[in-house]
């Protein structure tokens, strides 16, 4: 989630449920104020729908990791040749072969670049979409229970929170409310031995 839409969401949270707290007329004694802290961004991981669509996101583009790592793979061999042959190799053939190789390096660059900005756009789009909705089961769950501010404690950019007990942390209660609402199964449980490995990079280019 991008820096600017937690913001959004963090100023949102404050100005939204402060307002819903308001009456008419001002009591005579001002109420103590509930407040409560979530981790917004790991609570959107946590729901299942978040977990599904993460899921669906990495098969998505695994073909484009295996390529990658093939690409990698080739990249590597190529390197190994020219070192072990340079020395066999007239000045011309081994500049020709160093060309070739910058230029796969330069192509399999940009093709780890533009798989990644594509899979983070989708990612942002999908989490966009998933945080409105959590949103508004946040708002509801806060009025319910008279809560009268809800600060997110996951902001890293810009710190907001101090300190908070675990009885303030509403993430978990948030979590299920939208799970129940949503009626997205959980994920299965994926072997230990199923874990996705990081994808390749290629070799720097000099």
């Amino acid at each position: 989630m991008k820096r600017s839409l937690a913001v959004v969401i963090t100023l949102a949270l404050g100005l939204a449920l402060s307002a819903a707290a308001q009456t008419p007329a001002a009591p005579a004694t001002a109420a103590p104020a509930k407040v409560a802290v979530i981790f917004f961004q790991a609570a959107l991981n946590q729901t299942n729908e978040g977990q599904r669509s993460y899921a669906g996101l990495r098969k998505k583009y695994e073909p484009k990791r295996l390529q990658l790592n093939q690409l990698t793979d080739e990249l590597e061999k190529l390197q190994k040749e020219l070192d072990a042959q340079g020395g066999a190799l007239t000045g011309a053939e081994r500049a020709s072969r160093a060309k070739t190789l910058e230029d796969k390096k330069k192509q399999a660059q940009r093709f780890a670049e533009d798989a990644q900005n594509d899979f983070q756009r989708e990612m942002q789009q999908q989490y966009s979409g998933l945080a409105s909705k959590v949103y508004e089961v946040l708002v509801a769950y806060a009025q319910r229970n008279g809560y009268t501010l809800v600060l997110d404690g996951g902001q890293q950019q810009a710190p907001i929170l101090l300190y908070s007990t675990p009885s303030t942390d509403i993430t978990k209660p948030i979590v299920d409310a939208y799970n129940l609402k949503s009626g997205v199964p959980a994920p299965p449980a994926a072997p230990a031995s199923a874990a996705p490995k990081p994808a390749a990079k290629p070799p720097a280019t000099h």
